[in-house]
């Protein structure tokens, strides 16, 4: 995370329904009860991308049992999630932000320099989501390697902050 707190921490996250790989509606909102680790990712099938997907799906079931759903987005189409899910036998819940609606609401669609051009794009972002809906920790401009073990160690920590048992 950048230095200083982020000020989604606190918040309500914002809503959202975004299709999956299958065009099926997702809602935020059917996960209250459960904390959430929703990530953002650029691109399907690029190297970083694809590793950090690797890295939630090989978790997917730890964070199962400590009662999370992964979700990753990016402004990919549910056709490209669904290749992208069968090319690297991904098991994370995919889906898409055509219009970058959530992801400029989590203020992650952002301003990048790129060969000297600047254009919009998703900054690889996380959040986790308690079970009440509200931002507890965020992480900005990810670094993919061990980042799902360190999302995992944070809720980890949140949960036993919270008296709740792993």
């Amino acid at each position: 995370m950048e230095a200083g707190v982020d000020p989604c921490i606190g918040r309500q996250a914002p809503p959202f329904c975004l299709p999956d790989a299958e065009k099926k509606e997702i809602c935020l909102e059917s996960f209250r009860g459960r904390w959430v680790v929703l990530y953002f990712y650029p691109r399907d099938n690029t190297p970083g991308c694809t590793l950090e997907a690797i890295q939630f799906s090989a978790a997917l079931e730890k964070f199962a049992e400590l009662g999370a759903q992964v979700i990753g987005v990016s402004t990919d189409s549910p056709e490209s999630h669904q290749d992208f899910a069968e090319r690297h036998k991904l098991t994370v819940l995919l889906l898409s932000d055509l219009d970058h609606h959530v992801l400029a609401a989590y203020g992650t669609w952002k301003p990048k320099t790129i060969f000297g051009k600047e254009i919009l794009g998703t900054e690889r972002d996380t959040f986790l989501i308690d079970p009440e809906g509200k931002i507890v920790e965020v992480w900005r401009r990810v670094n993919v390697k061990g980042h799902a073990e360190a999302v995992k160690e944070a809720l980890l920590a949140e949960k036993a902050g919270r008296g709740e048992g792993a």
